[in-house]
């Protein structure tokens, strides 16, 4: 029963709607979209207690999030989120894990130079760093690179419509502001909680034609991912089952990609086998972080046992290399995922974004663009 909220204040709704998700995996019952919306805004607007933000946000994870009540907590996000309008017609939107990397060294953040100098702009978005994991992300490996990774929109717009840069990064600090606020609150309750899901699907900047990429672990996740894209006016989606669920893909085996190529297309499926589609051969599935950087004991199995800030300057100095058309398992890596965003938004065979891409790394032409960071 959907009970009618415009006679309620927002801490009666919010009352209200705990009282019903938060009462055992028996006898929790859903709301609906328009009452997830109204709740998430409130919590926005700060018109609700932290406690009762906690309870809310756990006791959905905790029932298990209905698509309606993702596009409800969606909804109100996107209210939040600030935008521009930029001159390009394509931008790729890479959403690796806000909380980022503690098993390996993350290479997608060198995706973004690639993909500017084969002419597709593209951006990542996220924060320095956020819980359960609180792992290397694109933010402190860029900080470390010394671009300003605090930069506005306009700045932001800037860089990616430059056509001798055409790649950019914008922080939540800067594009949903109120979201960035609820960040100690997250720490305190632990468990991934629904914003998790929804804050990669951020759009800040507006292309003609938008493009949003990220991973994934579970394979429930691509139809709830793909179902939020289009909710968020993404006019084509690509999930890339990935290592730590970020964009690229494990060398060692075959991947699964989810995608849709056009928002009223039903969801589609390819399945990549680096070996065979690609020629792309390793022993290990990613870049591993080197034996003689310094581990913490932690009680804690999920958080970083590593510095994410040495993990970064391992990635720095790797992707460097990789940029440089060095050989190894960060070139594999860029070079793979890119092949697979490439063949996504142009249409081109595998094969041939492949070699393409190959061309671009050895040129040092990637190189150069990432370098540019005033």
């Amino acid at each position: 029963m959907v009970m009618d909220n415009k006679k309620l204040t927002s801490e009666e709704l919010l009352k209200s709607v705990i009282q019903r998700i938060a009462t055992g995996p028996e006898m929790s019952k859903d709301i609906s979209r328009q009452e997830a919306k109204d709740s998430m805004t409130a919590i926005f607007n700060k018109e609700i207690s932290d406690i009762r933000t906690a309870i809310f946000l756990i006791a959905l994870r905790m029932k298990r999030e209905t698509e309606e009540e993702n596009l409800g907590v969606q909804d109100a996000f996107i209210d939040t989120v600030k935008t521009i309008n930029i001159k390009t017609d394509n931008l790729v939107n890479i959403a690796d894990p806000y909380d980022g990397y503690t098993r390996n060294i993350p290479s997608s953040v060198f995706i973004l130079p690639v993909l500017a100098e084969l002419g597709i702009p593209a951006i990542s978005q996220g924060v320095e760093t956020v819980g359960p994991k609180y792992g290397c992300t694109h933010h402190l490996i860029l900080k470390l690179h010394g671009l300003d990774v605090l930069a506005n929109h306009e700045q932001v717009k800037e860089r990616v419509e430059n056509k001798e840069i055409g790649w950019g990064y914008i922080d939540q600090k800067i594009f949903s502001p109120k979201l960035y606020e609820l960040m100690n609150l997250r720490g305190e309750i632990i468990k991934r909680p629904i914003i998790t899901t929804i804050e990669v699907l951020a759009n800040p900047l507006i292309a003609r034609k938008n493009h949003f990429i990220t991973g994934y672990v579970h394979k429930a996740y691509p139809p709830i991912y793909l179902a939020l894209a289009r909710n968020a006016e993404f006019d084509t989606a690509l999930l890339v089952k990935g290592t730590e669920g970020g964009v690229v893909p494990s060398l060692r085996h075959k991947t699964n990609v989810h995608y849709y190529k056009k928002t009223n297309d039903n969801n589609d499926l390819l399945e990549i086998d680096p070996e065979i589609d690609l020629g792309i051969k390793q022993d290990l599935r990613a870049v591993q972080i080197p034996n003689d950087v310094i581990r913490t004991k932690k009680s804690d199995k999920v958080e970083a046992d590593v510095d994410p800030l040495d993990i970064a300057k391992d990635s720095l100095k790797k992707g460097f290399d990789a940029l440089s058309g060095s050989e190894g398992i960060m070139k594999d890596c860029v070079l793979y995922s890119t092949s697979i965003i490439m063949h996504h938004v142009t249409g081109e065979n595998l094969n041939k974004c492949k070699n393409e891409i190959d061309r671009v790394m050895k040129s040092g032409a990637a190189l150069k663009r990432f370098k540019m960071i005033k």
